[in-house]
């Protein structure tokens, strides 16, 4: 079988959404984006389909995963959860309540500890992994209000074309607060991530980014602040976000004016790019 393409996640998706009936006002999407973060074991879009088949989930495996890393076994005539995977058209889990053995680590069990726990050394390595993709991240001295932004690079300097040309990568750059502690600058990285995997700045074929700059200000920045509090939260780093997306987030607002699909996508992505999770396993 062939893997899931974007445009059949994103079929999916409308499809479960039109029929489930689910997530049509704010606090339904507040608390789609609190579950996602309890499961950073599996991809963000996944956590959705998570979601939808049982809204009341804790924490969820593989078979293979609860037996090597948990030393649990799944229970008789447990019912499995299925999820989208790779070169397949679906794969099963399993809940924590379906299984028994060991007792859970307190990593796991205790799934919104956020402690904060970037690093200089950490940072240093993200950078180091855009830059191979042609995204340059500086830090930068600035006032402490300012924490940073991402930018086609031809607006701050002239760019080598024969550069760009021999690599055949896009180049943007992100500028960082140096004065600002590592785990607000994930935040703010995070953030300027966003803007760019959700398509604020245009399209981009090299990282399969499509065009959707024609947002308003406030959508974008909605749409980059819930991305930036689900990679957060995942990876155990408190932003401001909560508080940011309660101001803004009420009733009133559609899901439809955001397009999850592409908020779930572009924390997948950025998760991926910085290689910041290890997801379920299975046997190949």
């Amino acid at each position: 079988m062939e893997p899931f393409e974007d445009k059949d996640e994103r079929s999916l998706l409308t499809q479960l959404l039109d029929e489930s009936k689910l997530y049509k006002k704010g606090k339904n999407f507040l608390d789609l984006l609190y579950f996602v973060n309890k499961l950073p074991n599996f991809a963000p879009f996944n956590v959705f389909l998570l979601h939808i088949q049982k809204p009341g989930l804790t924490f969820a495996a593989s078979e293979r995963d609860w037996k090597i890393r948990f030393n649990r076994s799944i229970k008789e005539g447990a019912r499995p959860l299925l999820i989208l995977w790779p070169f397949a058209p679906v794969a099963l889990v399993y809940e924590v309540e379906d299984t028994e053995g060991d007792p859970l680590p307190d990593d796991v069990a205790q799934v919104f500890r956020a402690t904060g726990v970037m690093t200089e050394a950490k940072i240093g390595n993200f950078i180091i992994k855009l830059a191979k993709l042609g995204i340059d991240t500086q830090l930068i001295e600035y006032g402490d209000g300012h924490a940073g932004h991402i930018k086609r690079p031809e607006h701050d300097f002239k760019i080598n074309q024969q550069s760009i040309q021999a690599k055949q990568k896009p180049d943007y750059l992100i500028r960082l607060n140096k004065k600002h502690d590592p785990n607000v600058q994930f935040a703010t990285l995070t953030h300027e991530l966003a803007h760019l995997y959700l398509g604020h700045l245009g399209p981009d074929k090299f990282l399969k980014i499509a065009d959707r700059a024609n947002k308003s200000s406030e959508t974008k920045e909605l749409e980059a602040e819930s991305v930036c509090y689900i990679v957060c939260h995942r990876n155990n780093v408190s932003p401001n976000s909560e508080s940011y997306l309660t101001n803004y987030v009420d009733d009133k607002l559609q899901v439809e004016d955001m397009d999850l699909y592409a908020l779930l996508k572009a924390a997948g992505q950025i998760e991926t790019i910085l290689d910041l999770i290890t997801h379920t396993s299975f046997k190949v």
